[in-house]
């Protein structure tokens, strides 16, 4: 519960975010000039939660993310892409 933030989304475009007592699941959409934007829901602890995000791709660089929740509370993750070994 408190090691890193972690991102997933895999190639269905079908995502998962946990950090912290948050594990929510993700629906990315991608617009024009590298922009990514995220609607989420999930359990915080025992509570319903659901916000949205956004981010904008900037090659292989860390990328910031700011993560909301709908009561208003609201975090920026930075993220490094990291591949999985793992053969699909």
């Amino acid at each position: 519960m408190r090691g890193p933030a972690t991102i997933t989304i895999g190639p269905d475009n079908n995502g998962e975010i946990a950090f912290g007592a948050l594990q929510a699941g993700l629906d990315p959409s991608y617009a024009p000039h590298s922009l990514a934007h995220v609607t989420w829901g999930g359990c915080d602890e025992i509570d319903e939660v659901t916000g949205d995000g956004h981010s904008e791709l900037l090659g292989d660089d860390p990328i910031e993310i700011t993560f909301a929740c709908h009561d208003g509370d609201e975090a920026i993750l930075k993220a490094i892409r990291q591949t999985s070994s793992t053969a699909c």
